[in-house]
């Protein structure tokens, strides 16, 4: 189902063909992600990319991306805002320097600080999330004096050393042992969080929406008693907001459904626009003083870039504007009325559409259904990808700013994807 249309000539893309670069980044940048997908039959190089499509390398094939980089691209591919945004930032700035005072890196903090859920006046920049995680743990165990770090059974935090960690078994056996005094209790029982927060804890760490544990949204209450268990305890309570904030889930932050103020909030991925790597940990002030006896005891040499810092100031103008995020929650209510169609056409298959906003994910009936939607999505048009750590599960994770035709151009190929799934397990 994958649509026909050519691309205009590139001065960048498919200047080689498709089988020399596969065979280039199979010889110099992973022999095996080159074997994982000639095993399943996806022979897809990115070329073209604009709005909420992609088009394969030669042009012939455009596809919706709803997988989105885990909402790297909430605003879709090159919005002409943020590149334009970055073409006059480039002109005049460049990365900066780390250890001096900075103009951008201030008004960038001071914009966050402005938005962020709670009183959250200080922010440390980085590159990726997984730095980002790494300082709100180091945070939290400089500030408290505490080693113990708990976080969710099947979470995924990034894969820098703690943030390792306090994510799945999965990710870091390969590598040794993880750093010690991480514990991971389920999401979603506070009881076992109760049981599980001692004397001896500096921070729980929680996704608010476990994206790769299969989209979990939090039981009514559960992040209320989570934040009380910590105040309790003198324990902080740290929001990993990587994929769940900027508007993803129809407010700012996901935090704010459940009206919980965290002591860390940790945002990245689409702050950069899909344009220029940045993130963001946000503190609140009294934790600033971890860093006064030597303010240079943390650094990140390309974190909050300057150039970066005003695509990440337009990234916050668009996604903040009221009339945005009620866009979000408008297109939101079209993909839940669509599944409920869906619900009656496939009853044997589908479970439910786990939803906050449009961070959506596809429960069905076991753990091959994931893999397999993934598979007959991509023969429909649709990029998706299923959740690692509950593989019944598919992402759901379109651009935040698609249209209501797109939206119901997405769920007719998920109609699609979802056919081919239940004719190939026989349901």
């Amino acid at each position: 189902m994958a649509e026909s249309q050519a691309s205009p000539a590139s001065a960048f893309i498919g200047q080689s063909d498709r089988q020399k670069i596969i065979d280039a980044f199979g010889a110099n940048v992973s022999s095996g992600k080159v074997r994982f997908f000639s095993d399943v039959g996806l022979d897809f190089v990115p070329g073209r990319r604009e709005g909420p499509y992609i088009w394969d390398l030669d042009g012939r094939r455009r596809f919706i991306d709803c997988h989105c980089n885990g909402g790297v691209f909430n605003l879709g591919h090159r919005h002409p805002a943020i590149i334009e945004r970055l073409r006059v930032a480039i002109t005049e700035l460049d990365i900066g320097n780390h250890h001096m005072i900075s103009e951008h890196r201030a008004l960038l903090a001071h914009k966050l600080a402005a938005l962020a859920p709670a009183d959250l006046p200080y922010t440390v920049f980085g590159v990726g999330g997984g730095e980002a995680i790494d300082l709100a743990i180091k945070v939290a165990r400089g500030y408290t004096k505490r080693p113990k770090i708990i976080s969710a059974t099947g979470g995924y935090h990034g894969h820098t050393g703690l943030a390792l960690a306090a994510g799945e078994e999965s990710y870091y056996a390969p590598f040794g042992p993880p750093a010690p005094d991480f514990i991971k209790v389920p999401f979603n029982d506070s009881s076992a969080m109760a049981e599980a927060l001692d004397d001896k804890t500096a921070a729980v760490l929680l996704e608010t929406v476990p994206a790769t544990y299969g989209i979990l949204v939090p039981e009514e209450g559960y992040l209320a008693q989570v934040r009380e268990l910590c105040d309790r305890q003198g324990v902080l309570l740290i929001a990993d907001e990587v994929q769940t904030g900027l508007g993803r889930t129809g407010e700012m932050w996901a935090v704010q459904h459940y009206g919980v103020q965290p002591d860390i909030l940790v945002t990245g991925k689409g702050l950069s626009g899909g344009i220029y790597p940045i993130t963001a940990t946000c503190l609140r002030a009294e934790l600033e003083e971890v860093f006064q006896p030597d303010p240079f005891i943390h650094i990140s040499t390309f974190g909050g870039s300057e150039i970066g810092c005003h695509v990440a100031l337009k990234v916050l103008e668009i996604t903040a504007d009221p009339a945005f995020l009620a866009h979000v929650r408008y297109i939101a209510g079209q993909f839940s009325a669509g599944f409920e169609k869906l619900y009656e056409k496939y009853p044997r298959l589908l479970v439910s559409l786990r939803q906050l906003g449009m961070m959506m994910g596809i429960e069905m009936v076991n753990e091959y259904c994931g893999p397999i939607f993934s598979r007959a999505a991509f023969n429909a048009g649709l990029i998706s990808v299923y959740a690692n750590n509950d593989t019944r599960v598919a992402q759901l994770l379109p651009p935040l700013i698609v249209t209501e035709e797109h939206a119901g151009e997405i769920l007719v190929r998920i109609d699609h994807a979802l056919a081919g799934v239940a004719e190939y397990l026989g349901l």
